[in-house]
């Protein structure tokens, strides 16, 4: 970012700095709100059924967990002409852009369950980056703002990008219905307007700002401006790599012999093979600290071993970061647990549940359903509207009460605000509960950030960026994974009990952040 020599401490950024840098994540919720509101109806569209979609939607939850720990390593790892993030913003774009014209057109379900996997992957891509580029730009102090920054402009361009086949519906006459099998005009027209919107934004961000080069993070983690990297006293051995493989190998084995013995319910094969395979993955890890312990043995090299560690490739390098972890994200990956737990049942469930509880169809063909399904578009663009409103007071918030306890607050405004869906009968009223959840929603996306990127090296920022996106990824897996059963055993199968069983869920993260211990708050 500087031309000149080093700066020893890293400067406070303007206004209109902070808004170059964030203005992309306009572009990339614009797709991601875009998929939030609409896929499920396409996959009903396309003959799903309600026991279907929550195994269909396990293509977001799975992208992220595997993309964003590897771009984070890419990123961190990257420098150039454009810098270490941009290129990744660039990629990301290009790639959902393309996903986004390519979706609506899904002649099947199994194609479109296929673009949800690259639409995913590739937001993924760019949207994995920005999270650690306000980490690598921005001082301590101007945290919280950056990333309510981000917050804002998530809800300014999911607010537009929900509403908009109601709004193409309504105000221009687009059709929001279509013959058996075929995607709505509305849906499609609002997706070719996403793809264009997200690539002009976030080139904006590509072309307006700069980085800090590996030089001068290096400088502000030596003046202190950041946490330094993990001490080589904590590191993970081979053997406790070994009890690790084969107790997850055990795990995931009796867990998959027990599903298919017992004939549970398949979607949980998902949960069992992820424990599985981090068995495995923990024996490479094993044989990788082996391999370097003998080689620093026979040539004396005590000195260089955290450095030659973190020289082992990416898988090592993802997996050994996993376990040294500092403390702030172990703390908060409950409350994450908990907070994405219940956004990933509202975002599966509302569109059935509205239609179902208060539209009263389940006839994805019939004028009742499609209205509906318009309305919780509507719906969705009303939480992210509030959404952009509340990260405005956020920074307010945190600075008289703490990160901590606002975060508290704005939980439980958004878990009440799920759990109300059950008490509302008329669904023109189903607004009010929307402003609970886009307060919850603003700040999940910024105040578990700033609480974690203070206590994060500079030069591992994008890695463990990508690995807190595991605590965001596990709970929607599991959701994927359970929800439906739940909903078929417990609920005789009403959609509208997973929107309280996210309140509760929310209310319970709000509690857990309480627990939470970090330096300045």
């Amino acid at each position: 970012m500087s031309d000149t020599k080093p700066l020893q401490q890293k400067p406070q950024l303007s206004f209109w700095q902070i808004f170059n840098m964030c203005f992309g994540f306009l572009g990339i919720q614009f797709g991601f709100a875009l998929q939030n509101a609409n896929v499920s109806r396409i996959f009903q569209t396309l003959g799903a059924s309600i026991d279907d979609i929550p195994i269909l939607w396990i293509a977001a939850p799975l992208t992220g967990l595997i993309v964003q720990p590897i771009i984070g390593y890419l990123s961190d790892n990257t420098w150039g002409k454009w810098g270490r993030r941009r290129p990744f913003f660039v990629l990301g774009a290009v790639c959902t852009t393309l996903a986004l014209f390519v979706m609506p057109h899904s002649p099947a379900l199994w194609i479109a369950a296929g673009m949800l996997w690259i639409m995913d992957a590739s937001i993924n891509i760019a949207m994995e980056p920005f999270r650690a580029f306000v980490g690598d730009n921005l001082p301590n102090k101007q945290r919280t703002l950056g990333y309510a920054m981000q917050s804002f402009f998530i809800g300014i361009g999911a607010v537009i990008a929900s509403a908009l086949p109601y709004i193409l519906t309504n105000f221009f006459g687009v059709s929001n219905t279509a013959p058996a099998g075929e995607i709505a005009d509305s849906v499609r027209y609002a997706f070719y307007f996403g793809g264009a919107v997200l690539f002009l934004a976030v080139m904006w961000t590509v072309v307006s700002t700069k980085e800090y080069s590996p030089e001068e993070l290096a400088e502000f983690e030596k003046n202190g401006q950041q946490q330094p990297a993990t001490a080589l006293s904590v590191l993970r051995d081979a053997k406790q790599y070994q009890r690790g493989s084969v107790l997850w190998t055990s795990l995931g084995t009796l867990f998959t012999g027990a599903i298919w013995l017992f004939e549970w319910d398949k979607q949980l094969f998902i949960l069992s093979l992820g424990i599985l395979f981090f068995g495995p993955l923990q024996y490479y890890c094993a044989q990788k600290v082996k391999t370097l312990q003998s080689h620093n043995q026979q040539h004396n090299e005590t000195s260089n071993h955290n450095n030659s560690r973190e020289n082992q490739g990416l898988i090592f390098s993802v997996v050994d970061d996993l376990f040294h972890m500092p403390k702030a994200m172990h703390q908060l990956a409950l409350v994450q647990f908990f907070s994405w737990f219940a956004l990933f049942s509202m975002w599966i469930f509302t569109t059935a549940a509205v239609t179902d509880y208060h539209y009263g169809t389940q006839d994805v063909l019939s004028k009742a359903y499609n209205d509906g399904a318009d309305w919780v578009g509507l719906l969705f663009a009303v939480y992210n509207g509030f959404a952009a409103i509340a990260a405005i007071f956020i920074p307010i918030l945190a600075k008289k009460c703490g990160l901590k306890v606002s975060h508290c607050i704005n939980l439980f405004c958004g878990g009440l605000g799920l759990i109300s869906f059950k008490f509302i009968s008329d669904p023109s009223l189903l607004w009010l509960p929307m402003i609970g959840v886009g307060i919850a929603w603003a700040s999940i996306l910024s105040v578990p950030y700033a609480l974690l990127s203070n206590a994060l090296p500079a030069k591992k920022m994008g890695v463990y960026m990508g690995i807190f996106n595991f605590f965001i990824v596990i709970p929607q897996l599991l959701a994927a994974s359970i929800l439906g059963l739940i909903l078929r055993v417990c609920f005789d199968g009403q959609p509208i009990y997973a929107l309280i069983t996210g309140g509760v869920c929310m209310m319970i993260a709000g509690i857990a952040v309480l627990r939470v211990s970090v330096d300045g708050d």
